[in-house]
């Protein structure tokens, strides 16, 4: 059997910054990797209103990635990462009506408390923000997300910036460990599941 380190699996995988034409098959492949995520499957547990509503949910918080050649996806869109460049912050005014439109009573009580946590969690100073990273379910524990990583933090590194993100999912908090992400506490509200704020030093 041939092992590949994650230089040669980068080579196969092709990660390629992914263009505003591009935009809708990343959200695709994203969606479809977030499809059994805690935090988005409690937001939207019936699967309609999960495909109806995470892709605008997801443009609002990352989307900008698409404008500042900060999104990036893997050959045949099986693999995507939005990151937020340093200054470069997702659009509150459109995430808040679309949650006031959506949500009402108790549950939108405890979706304003997660995002208020959130705030008080992301760094003051500038930092990358990786607002969502997945893989297709079929082609998973192939090493893609590792490499979807990498890529972009040699340019934090190079950059000398922090990284930060919020794992929604408690499965992944050691892929993020491997590529040097540290806990910085949980985020919870209500009957929510938890959030993991993680913050990464560069290198």
């Amino acid at each position: 059997m041939i092992y590949l380190n994650n230089k040669q699996l980068e080579d196969i995988v092709m990660i390629n910054i992914s263009t505003k034409a591009e935009a809708s098959r990343v959200i695709d492949s994203i969606v479809l990797g977030f499809s059994a995520d805690p935090i988005l499957r409690w937001l939207y547990p019936e699967p309609q209103k999960y495909l109806n509503n995470f892709p605008t949910l997801m443009q609002l918080f990352g989307g900008r990635a698409f404008e500042h050649n900060s999104a990036y996806h893997i050959k045949n869109y099986t693999g995507a990462a939005l990151w937020l460049p340093p200054n470069v912050h997702p659009d509150e005014e459109g995430l808040t009506k679309m949650l006031q439109d959506s949500f009402e009573g108790a549950q939108l009580d405890e979706i304003f408390s997660l995002f208020e946590q959130m705030d008080n969690f992301h760094p003051d100073e500038p930092c990358w923000h990786l607002a969502f990273i997945a893989v297709d379910p079929t082609q998973q524990n192939k090493g893609h997300g590792s490499t979807l990583l990498k890529h972009t933090l040699e340019v934090v590194d190079n950059d000398k910036k922090l990284a930060y993100l919020e794992s929604t999912n408690e499965a992944n908090l050691p892929l993020y460990q491997r590529h040097g992400f540290e806990i910085m506490g949980k985020i919870q509200a209500g009957n929510s599941p938890t959030m993991y704020p993680m913050i990464r030093e560069s290198r």
